[in-house]
Parts: C-alpha cells; structure tokens; sequence
C-alpha cells in the first residue's frame, strides 16, 4: 500500500521591499528655505554693489554725450596712474614693515599667556584686547591729539623737558604713526587668534619634549608654533587685507595733518576722494575693483604659500 506524501505547503510570499518615497515638493524646499535669507542678504550686500561696481566701472562721464561706454580704458588709466601706485605703494610698505611687527608681538603674547609663569594673565589678555574694542574712528583721534606737537602729548613733552621730539604727524613720520595706530588696535585681536590655537595643541607633547630634555625655546621652535601654522597664515591673510584698506587712520588724521596725508594717500582715500570730492564715480569704481583683484592675488598666493609649508 503507497503511503500518500504529505502535501507540502507553498512558499511564504516574500513581501515585496519598500520603495523609498520620493521626497516631496515640501521636503525638497525645506533646505532652501533655510538658505534663502542668507542667500538674498549676501546677494543684496555683496553680490549687488560688485556687479554695480563693475558695471560703473566700464563707462566713462562726458562732457558731451553723457555717461558712455568705454570698454577697459577705465582699467588703462588706472593701471598707468602714478597717484593710485603712489597709494599702492605706500600700503604695501605699510604691510611689508607693520604686519611683521604686529604678529610678532601678538604672538609672544601668546606664548607668554600661554606659558602659565605669567602673574595675572587674565587681565593682561584683557587689557591687550581691549583696544580692539575702541572704534578705529576714535582710536585715530586719540592717537591724533596725543601725537600733536603744539597742543598734544608729544608737544607737552617738549616744553616740559625742553627736548625737540620728532612731529609723528610730519610727512616722515606720519606713516609709522599710523602703523602704530594699527598695531595698538589689533595686537590684541591677533593674540587671541594665536592663544585660542595654542590652547587645543595637547599638552602631553610639551610633557613629552621636557622629559626628553627639550628648553622652552625648542618647544616653542618644535611645537607650538608649528602647531599654531594655521592660525598664523589666517592672521596673516587678515593682516594683509586689513593694510590694502586702510582708510579710517589716514582719513581722520587728515584734518589734522592736512600737510602729510593727500588725496591718494592710500588707494581707498583715493577713490573716496574721486567719488566724493572729484565726482568720478566711474573711475572711482575702477581703482576699488582694481585695488580688489591686487588684494584678492596676493592674499592667495599667501594663503598656498603657507598651506604648502604647512604639508
């Protein structure tokens, strides 16, 4: 007799896999929505007047026929004007001596605070900072009344010793007066870029150095400025732009060293004075894209220099 085999059952129906929905309008707006404030302020606050900047920048205001078309020959004058590279030339001494001078001193700061032998270290890093705080405008006017020869600190100095101290608003001095200026406003800024830096590099690295017999002068050299690299070449990148647009120091000593800062004195006082003064809009414009694209090379090429030694 055959036995009957059992009847087998059927295979479990596999379910079929989810489809991943597609995301809907809502969804897909969402990031946008978060965006779109930020995008419409940076277009209107910095995209707009760039493009206006050049647009203005390729005509030229006629005596006859009006504002017409000129192409680059704004671009022509400009690069051939022996006032704007007088400018160009006077900040780029200004950066080459001041910036160097400056960082320095921020960075011994730094370390200094950084070290922890120094007595009262939060209220130096305040104190240092704090003429950040001060507006360039006053700090300008400060400085300016201090450094006068007749009714200033430098001229009280003089009748009360009887010495013949230099005028820092003289045509010589005038631009190591402004140099000072800028250093005292941001030494403090830079030294905290650099001690913020300084405080994530791990401290088992200066523990390891001064077992193995290391000075502070080779950890310093070894460790915490390589460490801080990057902090350096950003301060620096900051710097350089700071010095091509320097305006707020020339502009308000202007009135009080009429004699020793012109009209071009810097690139930036120079197109003010063609906007404002001379009614050169065009032109004007010109020297600030130019002035732009100068700061724009050269900040960059530092920027690749430092990545490079950083490698």
């Amino acid at each position: 007799m055959s036995q009957a085999t059992p009847a087998v059952a059927p295979p479990a129906a596999v379910a079929p896999a989810r489809r991943r929905r597609a995301p809907s309008a809502r969804h897909r707006w969402t990031g946008w929505g978060f965006l779109g404030p930020f995008a419409i302020v940076f277009a209107l606050v910095f995209l707009a007047p760039l493009v206006y900047s050049i647009y203005l920048s390729l005509f030229r205001n006629r005596l006859i026929g009006g504002n017409a078309f000129v192409g680059l020959d704004n671009y022509t004058q400009a690069l051939k004007d022996p006032q704007f590279w007088s400018g160009f030339g006077r900040v780029a001494l200004f950066l080459v001596v001041q910036v160097p001078i400056m960082l320095g001193i921020a960075l011994l700061v730094a370390l200094a605070i950084d070290s922890g032998r120094l007595y009262g270290k939060n209220f130096f890093r305040i104190a240092i900072f704090m003429p950040y705080a001060v507006p360039a405008v006053v700090a300008s006017l400060l400085w300016g009344f201090m450094y006068g020869s007749r009714f200033g600190l430098v001229g009280n100095i003089n009748d009360a010793f009887g010495w013949h101290l230099p005028d820092p608003l003289a045509p010589s001095w005038i631009l190591a007066s402004i140099g000072n200026i800028v250093t005292w406003e941001f030494v403090g800024y830079n030294m905290l870029i650099f001690y913020a830096a300084l405080r994530v590099v791990p401290t088992s690295l200066y523990e390891a150095a001064e077992i193995d017999g290391a000075s502070q002068w080779r950890i310093v050299r070894h460790i915490k400025i390589p460490a801080i690299r990057g902090s350096l070449v950003i301060a620096t990148i900051f710097s350089i732009i700071g010095s091509f647009q320097l305006f707020n120091e020339p502009s308000i000593l202007k009135s009080l060293a009429p004699n020793s800062i012109s009209t071009y004195f810097t690139p930036n006082l120079y197109a003010y004075s063609l906007s404002f003064s001379g009614q050169q809009y065009n032109y004007s414009a010109t020297i600030a894209i130019v002035m732009g694209v100068i700061t724009m090379i050269i900040a960059y090429a530092v920027q690749l220099r430092g990545m490079r030694r950083g490698n």
